[in-house]
């Protein structure tokens, strides 16, 4: 493997009751997330390639992490999204690297298909801070009751040298969903739209 990994987390959040009403069976959500070295910290390099390289490691490793955290069959996943937060001596181009190019094939592998863009963010900050991950349904963008997000932070990265790179994974929608929109039962996932 390509990337240095210094540490990885999984979390799941469950969803057990939502405006006085219980949840059942409960919303769930997991992340995975690695802390890896950036290897062009603190110096302008034309081809970013090694990270690109590395985001597809990484979606591989962290999708299929979040499928066994759930504790579902790749197929049943519903939800997905990205992120990666850079640590000060490096930019958010090499966030784009990890996220953007190859890192998107396996983590559909890893939820079998995934037809719809894989929503993503990206941003710097330093140890503690908060990375917000957004959520959308994996193969039909119009499912609004999909449209979501999920938070994790590490205490201790990202490390001035260091990306913190993040997958998410749901088995369901939000709780209580009633904004409209087109249903899981009637997706066709043929255009990653509806």
């Amino acid at each position: 493997m390509k990337a240095r990994i210094r540490k990885l987390g999984v979390w799941v959040e469950e969803t057990h009751e939502e405006a006085g009403r219980a949840i059942d069976p409960p919303t769930r959500k997991a992340v995975a997330a690695a802390v890896i070295e950036n290897p062009f910290a603190g110096r302008y390099v034309e081809d970013l390639t090694d990270l690109m390289d590395i985001g597809e490691e990484l979606g591989a490793l962290l999708g299929e992490k979040c499928v066994a955290a759930l504790g579902i069959r790749p197929d049943r996943a519903e939800s997905y999204g990205k992120a990666a937060l850079v640590g000060e001596n490096g930019e958010l181009e090499h966030a784009a690297a990890l996220l953007h190019p190859k890192l998107g094939a396996p983590l559909r592998k890893a939820v079998e298909k995934g037809a719809a863009l894989v929503p993503s963010s990206k941003k710097r900050g330093g140890m503690g801070q908060d990375l917000g991950i957004p959520l959308g349904h994996k193969d039909a963008a119009f499912v609004r009751s999909h449209f979501d997000g999920v938070e994790i932070r590490f205490n201790d990265a990202p490390r001035a040298n260091e990306i913190v790179v993040a997958v998410a994974v749901t088995d369901s929608g939000r709780p209580l969903p009633r904004v409209g929109g087109l249903k899981v039962g009637e997706i066709t996932g043929k255009d990653g739209l509806r």
